[in-house]
């Protein structure tokens, strides 16, 4: 048996891709990239593996990190009990999907960062999110988890055979259509009103009136339930369908969850009322997002739809467009080490910045208060953090600081462009910059519809210009599609994700252009797609195992 390290210096993931994994590369703990030479040492040294899932533009991966990845008091137990394997979620989607399907059925929930426990052959027996360094809040820290599971792999290995062989035969069942809903066969047929009725009655149940969005907190966007909205409304005429996304996009787009000053979505809302975001922002939720306001302007005329479409396009152009015409993946919500510190805003840095009355204005304009609106749950940020926002809505605005709208519109213009010229000497937070197929095929259907629907070249330039970058940087010798591109290596054969994904963009950007070599490629790829991702026996054949 090889001697174990207490810990490390630098482990195996500095010579990998991911922003995620590098992150990792001088953790203490002797982190593996996923692959059969981590599986072979665990085999070899009869050690489970510890399987963390993530990305590095997750807050709480983060916390993780920082608590006990970096802690050499952990990464000791670690590298004593463990074979440690580190996969970056966004990079590896495949590995991820089947690990957060693990982790639902055993623990009801899921989430980042993602922790399974598991043998050598891949077969989980533990699973579960986020993980302290010592107990609290009624979650097992590290430190007393680790020894634990060191105990049940030594002296209950027959359970832990039987709950790994459980968990397997629970996730075939599931595949097969076993799991109490509907599977790939009782779900096969034609599409009746019934259910789509049966849809928009669901929404509507779960619909806030007050706030827009589906549910309570945290609140996500969902833009795909607002397309969905829109076109049962395009059907039925049935205003209520429309009212809920109208009020939706109005809401979401006046609350903190929107970057007032710079522009683009957050992740989502912590509260019900869009105000507290998650402050990540990802290239998905903007092409979604883009989409959603780009079909309520082309249902409703609002002009404050197109605005937000253009300023989403804004964003993306500015921050996570690559040179060559990729888009990078997403922007991190902290930085300096603090949630959220990039975005914020007290009253004594607006009053450094304008004069009294100027000052007054933008602290009312954007609902800013001299106590602050930001409740920090880390308290971790100054006393009195703003995130500005807009508490009014902004037609009422006008009358109540006696302005006409036009006078209205260019003084908030004003102070917008100084309030992010000062927030661009702050630390920015941390970009990722590696390049997915799959959402760069979202943003470009966004970014063709958006120009053709608001005549824009421009927005369709950029579609084109990221569609000829995939075809010269993501695919192979084969002309087969890849999955990640960064620092000038792609890498992972292409999923069913970046196939379909794709094939949408190109078809949106050929309505767009007319061009017949985007309808060409989209029809290889659907033949590739069928080739490869067809499931001929509905599943029975199927292995829930991750691939390598």
């Amino acid at each position: 048996m090889t001697p174990t390290n207490e810990f490390v210096t630098s482990n195996r993931l500095g010579k990998e891709k991911s922003p995620y994994l590098l992150q990792h590369a001088d953790n203490p703990v002797d982190w593996y990239p996923w692959g059969e030479e981590a599986f072979e040492k665990a085999r070899e040294e009869d050690k489970p593996i510890f399987l963390s899932i993530g990305y590095s533009t997750c807050h709480w991966c983060h916390v993780m990190a920082h608590e006990s990845f970096e802690d050499v008091e952990v990464a000791k137990l670690m590298n004593q009990a463990f074979i440690s394997i580190k996969v970056d979620r966004e990079e590896r989607p495949d590995i991820d999907h089947v690990y957060m399907e693990v982790c639902q059925a055993v623990t009801g929930s899921g989430g980042w960062p993602l922790t399974i426990i598991m043998n050598p052959e891949k077969e989980p027996f533990y699973a579960a999110t986020y993980i302290p360094k010592h107990s609290r809040y009624g979650l097992p820290g590290m430190m007393e988890l680790i020894p634990k599971i060191q105990s049940i792999w030594k002296d209950q290995r027959q359970k832990v055979q039987e709950t790994g062989a459980s968990i397997r035969a629970h996730l075939l069942k599931r595949g097969q259509g076993g799991g109490g809903g509907v599977g790939r066969r009782e779900g096969r047929g034609t599409l009746s009103q019934e259910i789509f009725d049966r849809g928009f009655h669901h929404l509507k149940h779960s619909f806030d009136p007050d706030n827009g969005g589906f549910g309570g907190a945290p609140k996500f966007p969902t833009p795909h339930n607002l397309g969905f909205l829109l076109r049962y409304y395009k059907q039925m005429q049935d205003q209520e369908a429309l009212n809920m996304v109208t009020t939706t996009l109005d809401s979401m787009r006046a609350g903190g969850v929107y970057d007032q000053i710079g522009f683009g979505f957050h992740r989502y809302s912590t509260d019900n009322h869009w105000l507290l975001p998650h402050f990540e922002k990802m290239l998905y939720d903007q092409a979604l997002l883009l989409d959603a306001y780009t079909e309520g302007f082309q249902v409703t005329g609002n002009d404050a739809y197109r605005s937000t479409s253009h300023q989403i396009i804004e964003y993306i152009q500015r921050e996570l467009t690559s040179p060559e015409g990729g888009f990078y993946s997403a922007e991190d919500a902290d930085s300096e080490g603090v949630e959220g510190k990039f975005y914020l805003w007290t009253e004594e840095e607006i009053r450094s910045v304008f004069d009294e009355k100027t000052a007054d204005l933008a602290m009312f304009l954007f609902s800013m208060e001299r106590t602050g609106n930001f409740v920090d749950p880390h308290q971790s940020s100054p006393a009195g953090a703003n995130i500005p926002h807009f508490r009014y809505p902004q037609a009422s605005l006008a009358d109540k600081v006696g302005m006409t709208p036009v006078e209205l519109e260019n003084s908030m213009e004003v102070i917008r462009k100084r309030m992010f010229e000062v927030r661009e000497d702050r630390i920015r937070p941390h970009k990722d910059d590696k390049i997915l197929t799959d959402w760069n095929g979202l943003m470009i259907g966004a970014l063709a519809k958006a120009g053709r629907v608001f005549h824009r070249d421009d927005h369709i330039a950029m579609a084109n210009s990221a569609v000829q970058f995939i075809k010269g940087n993501l695919t192979d010798p084969k002309g087969r599609l890849l999955h990640r591109y960064r620092d000038r290596e792609a890498a992972v054969i292409g999923n069913l994700d970046d196939h379909a994904f794709l094939i949408d963009g190109l078809i949106e950007l050929f309505q767009s252009t007319f061009d017949p070599r985007h309808v060409q490629w989209a029809l290889n790829l659907t033949d590739h797609l069928m080739d490869e991702f067809w499931d001929g026996g509905n599943g029975e054949d199927d292995d829930w195992e991750a691939s390598d």
